[in-house]
């Protein structure tokens, strides 16, 4: 029999995607939520989310939800999602180790007729041809014969309050075309938007990381623009208002590419399609643009201070927001530390100001200080325009000397 739906679900990693998923899951069936970080699950079992995607009461909802560190526990299963991250090295090539380590552990439990789901970002044929295998060398289990596969890409963005992972239509995928279908309709249960049934795995794959791709180049044309207009003297931001009164205008302002997803997953597509012998120009060129903006930005800062007749030397620069996205305590990959990095380099006195991040998540990952109190600072730089932060500059409850404020998107205006 292939898979059990009275069987408990084990979902692999709980962070930003699997934690919703376990919950979701939980409040209909036996869920294993396992993560091998012991503080992240006793945190969880007091009924607490630092990543905010989840509420106390929605924990409380998942009744049939449990938390667990202990490996020996995942044996309880018959289906494991794994929602572990797959980000890249430090010359932007793909780390599969978390995904390749989750692999390993479940070929230590896995038993005959067990399904694994991948919703991990990574590069068509990653889950059958690096991840698989792993399984197999491991059980000792046969592929589509012992034990079967599905790939149902996450689609969790992450401080979005509106969509939410039930709103959010999901792609799913099987290795046969039975799974296929209880790949689908496990993920039925849960989602009201629908699924997308894929033709194959491989197609699930590539459809994932396309849908970040297409915005990660999209929002290369838009700050390459940024920095045309700049150079002509022209404001991006009432150049795309204009344009966006067109009915089919992808609206989209400048700014950092941070992130899990943007700033990282087309590096996958990237790989694979070098790999295959062919060199994707416009998308490698849009990575260069986004990772290239935090120096167009500091340009932009030091143009618009002179320009004021601000004097930059000694200049105190308080910097509004760390996270790499606003409304969101999201940390991974933020660009805001290269925009601290940059202003320092040129001798500004910075500061960063930002009430959603976790200060000691912020010192621990990048070792900078960051407050929940704005310093005082003879001009402010909006880098991530948190709705707490607008509020509080256009309540006039957070000033600076010079009486100058940089907002390169135009945020203040909006």
């Amino acid at each position: 029999m292939i898979g059990n739906n009275d069987a408990s679900i084990a979902v692999i990693g709980l962070g930003y995607v699997g934690l919703p998923l376990a919950v979701e899951f939980g409040k209909k069936r036996p869920v294993i939520g396992f993560d091998i970080n012991k503080d992240r699950v006793e945190e969880l079992e007091s009924g607490q989310d630092s990543t905010d995607e989840v509420t106390s009461r929605e924990l409380k909802e998942a009744a049939y939800l449990t938390f667990s560190s202990n490996f020996d526990d995942l044996k309880e299963a018959t289906t494991y999602i794994v929602t572990v991250p797959t980000p890249v090295d430090s010359h932007n090539r793909p780390d599969l180790t978390p995904l390749i380590k989750a692999s390993e552990m479940l070929g230590g439990v896995i038993s005959k007729g067990d399904i694994v789901i991948y919703e991990s970002t990574v590069y068509p044929g990653a889950t059958e041809e690096d991840c698989i295998p792993v399984i197999e060398r491991v059980s000792g289990l046969v592929f589509n014969q012992d034990f079967y596969a599905g790939y149902s890409p996450e689609r969790i963005n992450p401080g979005d309050k509106e969509r939410r992972l039930p709103d959010i239509k999901k792609v799913t995928s099987g290795s046969t075309a039975a799974v296929a279908d209880i790949v689908d309709d496990l993920y039925r249960s849960i989602i009201v938007a629908g699924t997308h049934k894929a033709e194959s795995i491989k197609v699930a794959e590539a459809a994932k990381i396309i849908e970040n791709v297409q915005r990660d180049v999209n929002i290369a044309l838009v700050n390459e623009l940024y920095q045309i207009f700049e150079r002509m003297g022209v404001d991006t931001n009432q150049v795309i208002e204009a344009a966006a009164t067109k009915w089919n205008f992808m609206k989209l302002k400048p700014g950092l590419v941070g992130g899990h997803c943007i700033g990282v997953d087309p590096y996958y597509l990237l790989h694979k399609s070098q790999s295959c012998g062919y060199i994707p120009d416009l998308m490698r060129s849009a990575r260069e643009i986004n990772n290239n903006m935090v120096d167009a930005l500091v340009s932009s800062f030091l143009k618009s201070i002179i320009q004021k007749e601000i004097n930059p030397v000694g200049l105190r620069v308080l910097l509004l927001g760390f996270a790499f996205k606003e409304d969101c305590p999201d940390l991974r990959n933020t660009k805001v530390v290269d925009l601290y990095n940059a202003l320092r380099g040129m001798g500004f006195v910075v500061s960063i100001y930002d009430p959603v991040v976790n200060a000691a998540e912020a010192m621990r990952e990048y070792g900078v200080l960051v407050k929940d109190k704005p310093e005082s600072a003879d001009v402010g730089f909006l880098a991530v325009p948190h709705k707490g932060i607008l509020d509080r500059l256009r309540a006039n409850e957070i000033s600076f000397d010079k009486k100058y404020c940089f907002d390169f998107r135009g945020a203040l205006k909006a």
